[in-house]
């Protein structure tokens, strides 16, 4: 069993080495509204369709010399950086949901799953909205109802561990997090005149509170408006004007961060929150 669980180990790897593959994919067309299926992707400089063997994660980079094999073009490092970036994030959840190989069965794998699923959506939007200052309904409006079904499937298969928080969670967080971003992107509407907060954040908020219950967007969302507004202060002082910063990764990171180290981190330095996400 021990030898079988660190085989699936490197699965999970190698599994999130191919996913962060296709995270490229949908950081490049998503922003565009292009699909994510077709046409196979090419490259950026010449448009010559990538064959199949210079399209392996991380390693045809580096054998390609971090080049386009028709025309030479540069390929930027960020493409195997993000693809070891899924690597590394689908080995952790799968540490994070299966710690042990006792808990290897359909409820814990099915955990490491749908989790992986929720990172995939935060790194994703996080990236296009680095780069384009927008949220796509892809990676916010389309994981919160896969959020809610979490908390009714795992609870049903029988999933017992960290973040089993239940359909009352997952409803509740939803609500939780959407009804106080929402009425705080009303309220800075009508007060100010301008939008404070986008409806992408909005709705990446009522996402994170379906994943992660009530406890967790709470968290998430004081230390991610208390970081923002540290980077926001730190920016304008380095630019020396008002610089806009977008909203979205910061929040992205701080889920990251509770999904994988939430109890030590809570318990660490938010005891207040420490016992609170229980069911």
């Amino acid at each position: 069993m021990v030898a079988l669980y660190t085989l699936y180990q490197g699965v999970a790897f190698v599994f999130g080495l191919v996913i962060g593959s296709f995270w490229n994919v949908c950081i490049a067309r998503w922003p565009e509204d292009r699909s994510v299926v077709a046409p196979r992707s090419a490259c950026p400089a010449c448009g010559t369709p990538i064959a199949a063997w210079d399209n392996v994660p991380v390693l045809s980079w580096l054998v390609l010399g971090g080049r386009c094999r028709a025309c030479g073009a540069p390929i930027a490092p960020t493409y195997p950086l993000v693809e070891l970036l899924g690597g590394l994030l689908a080995f952790l959840a799968w540490r994070r949901f299966v710690p042990t190989p006792a808990d290897l069965d359909v409820a814990h794998v099915a955990a490491a799953l749908v989790y992986f699923v929720f990172v995939s959506a935060l790194v994703v939007g996080a990236f296009i909205d680095i780069r384009h200052r927008i949220l796509p309904d892809q990676v916010t409006l389309a994981m919160v109802p896969v959020g809610l079904a979490a908390g009714v499937l795992l609870p049903a298969l029988g999933y017992v561990g960290w973040l089993d928080i239940g359909w009352r969670g997952a409803a509740l967080g939803a609500l939780l997090g959407g009804g106080f971003f929402g009425s705080a992107a009303l309220l800075g509407r009508v007060f100010t005149g301008v939008e404070a907060l986008g409806w992408g954040d909005v709705r990446l908020v009522t996402a994170i509170g379906a994943f992660l219950g009530p406890p967790g967007v709470m968290v998430v969302t004081f230390w991610g408006t208390f970081v923002q507004a540290f980077l926001g202060i730190v920016a304008t002082i380095v630019a020396q004007r008002r610089v806009y910063l977008p909203f979205g990764p910061t929040l992205a990171a701080g889920a990251l961060a509770y999904v994988y180290y939430g109890d030590v981190l809570v318990a660490a330095w938010l005891p207040m929150f420490a016992r609170a996400w229980t069911p």
